[in-house]
């Protein structure tokens, strides 16, 4: 069982917005990421759930309302268990997007540094608004990873928009030399 699940009272994020309508929580999601309050809710409760047979969907449904301020039902298993999946399948669809955006060259490297950090300026602010902590270390860490990443994806698109102009030059030449013959 894990430490909230005979109180959930005692489980204390998502304070630093309670009052807040659902509708509003998920007007300033919907302009910032493509989750809903919703997925946000239930994958924070789903993470900060988890037991070694998995997150406690159950639990999690029956209480949602005063787990979150800004949720009113409960949901069922099923539910939660589909929030917590359209969630997982966002994030994926995300960052396929930024990586191919990355990959083509429609971003310099400058730009791309700039869309990581308005990403992580959002995702700082949402970890601040459930009440999540992460030390500095930990955040440093995986701002270099990404980092890192992000400095091998460009270096990668380079060679691929070199080597696509090389063939691209070729084939260019190829058309040339058979008109000319």
């Amino acid at each position: 069982m894990h430490p909230y699940s005979h109180n959930p009272t005692k489980y204390h994020k998502f304070q630093k917005i309670d009052g807040a309508q659902y509708d509003q929580v998920n007007n300033f999601l919907r302009k910032r990421t493509f989750i809903t309050a919703r997925e946000w809710a239930i994958s924070r409760l789903c993470a900060d759930f988890q037991t070694s047979s998995g997150a406690e969907m159950t639990y999690i449904g029956k209480n949602l309302p005063e787990l979150v301020p800004f949720m009113t039902d409960t949901y069922s298993p099923q539910a939660v268990n589909q929030a917590r999946v359209s969630f997982k399948q966002k994030v994926s669809k995300a960052g396929a997007t930024f990586l191919y955006g990355a990959m083509c060259g429609f971003y310099t490297p400058e730009e791309l540094d700039n869309l990581l950090f308005e990403a992580s300026e959002v995702a700082r602010f949402l970890l601040e608004i459930e009440s999540t902590n992460i030390d500095i270390d930990t955040e440093i860490e995986i701002e270099d990873r990404v980092t890192e990443i992000m400095k091998q994806v460009a270096q990668a698109s380079m060679r691929l928009l070199k080597e696509r102009e090389a063939q691209q030059k070729e084939k260019m030449e190829k058309i040339h030399n058979t008109e000319e013959e």
